[in-house]
This record gives C-alpha cells, structure tokens and sequence, in this order.
C-alpha cells in the first residue's frame, strides 16, 4: 500500500511504548511508565498515534512478545490484534529482547530474566533474532551463563542487583529497556524466513514455562435436573 504506516506496541516491561512508522521511518512515540496497569494507560496514546495517521493507512501491527510482564505483555498484544482485526491488516509478534541498544545492527548479546519462583531464564541474539527459545535455569546457572558470556554485552529488563549473581558477574551486567522503535527496527533489520516465520504465528506472549493454575479447595457442586 503506497504511504503505508507501521503500528508498534511495546508494553513487555513497566516502561511501554508505541509508535507510529511511515515510509520514511518514525513518524512519532510515546511512552508512558506503568507497573500492572498498562490496560489503563494504553488507550490514550494509542488512539493519537491512529488519527495521526488515518486507520486506514495502517497496513501493518508489531508488537512485542516478551519475555517480560505477564500482564503488560498480554495486554499489548490484545490491543493489537483488535486494531488488526478492526482495520484488516496483519498483526505480528516480534521478541522484546531484539528491541534493546544491545541488540543493535544484529550485534550478538545475552540476555537474562527472573522467570520467579526461583527460577531465571537466557536467551542469546545474534544477527537480529534469537538463536533459539529462551532457557530456564537455578541461580548456579545463571551464574554459569553470565560468566561463559565473555566478550558478550549481557543485559536485562530489570535491575541487576536484583539477581543472584556474584558481584563481579553482576557488573556486567546492564540494564535495558525494550521501545516501539527499537521493534521496528528488529523487524525491519532481521532476514526475510524470520520475518515469514513471525508472520505465519498467530500472536502470543513468549513464555518460559506453563502458566501456574491454582487448583480449586473444594469440588464444584452441580445440581442435576
């Protein structure tokens, strides 16, 4: 579609963004901090950035997959496959640990989670996507992974303080923050079978592991008729 404009959400951590992409590159951002609310601060920003454009110029949604926020995860892709679904266009998922400065021009990195309940995860990008899914590990893994990543920039969405990791491990660590940008830019950047591959899978969040389901305390009583 001639003059055909990008959407991108990114909403994997507490610091979301979205932006606007024309054919000359990024029209507009904006970002906004959330920590589990981002269902009630997506909508503002996201309506601007569509009249700025028109809809119907849209021809394409990204959005970030994580690994990251449950919530904020979820929510954004939610929000794009309505948008997708309300102005016919694809909607496709792009991993969040592509979007970071680390991972710029392809370059190859590290990246680590807290996947919680005592559990971390990694993952290494190299040449604008991951080399494979991210890994679970304990703490001693962790560990293990950071210090075989000699030579590797090693980053995280979260503070790395935060993380069990000896204290000359943990500084090499950086923190970073996925952006709508930076998203984009992935997608744009990345080799054509990935890109075919991200738009042949329906949108959904990166997960680590099985979500945790809380069995019920007692059976659930149905009256016969």
């Amino acid at each position: 579609m001639p003059g055909a404009f990008t959407l991108v959400l990114e909403t994997s951590t507490p610091h979301a963004s979205i932006a606007l992409v024309g054919p000359e590159g990024v029209v507009e951002q904006r970002g906004f901090c959330s920590d589990r609310n981002h269902n009630a601060l997506l909508f503002e920003p996201l309506e601007a950035l569509l009249h700025a454009c028109g809809p119907a110029r849209i021809a394409l949604v990204l959005v970030g997959s994580g690994p990251g926020s449950y919530s904020g995860t979820r929510v954004g892709i939610a929000a794009a496959q309505g948008v997708a679904i309300a102005l016919g266009c694809p909607a496709v998922a792009v991993p969040s640990i592509l979007a970071v400065p680390c991972a710029d021009g392809g370059a190859s990195c590290v990246a680590i989670g807290d996947a919680r309940r005592g559990s971390y995860w990694h993952a290494h990008v190299a040449a604008g996507r991951l080399t494979a899914e991210p890994a679970l590990c304990d703490a001693a893994g962790l560990d293990a992974v950071v210090a075989a990543a000699a030579g590797l920039a090693v980053f995280a969405f979260e503070e790395p303080g935060r993380f069990p990791l000896a204290a000359e491990l943990a500084a090499q660590v950086a923190l970073e923050i996925p952006d709508a940008t930076r998203l984009w830019q992935a997608w744009v950047h990345t080799d054509a079978e990935t890109r075919r591959q991200w738009t042949a899978t329906i949108p959904q969040p990166l997960y680590l592991k099985p979500p945790h389901i809380t069995p019920a305390k007692q059976a659930c009583w149905v009256r016969k008729g």
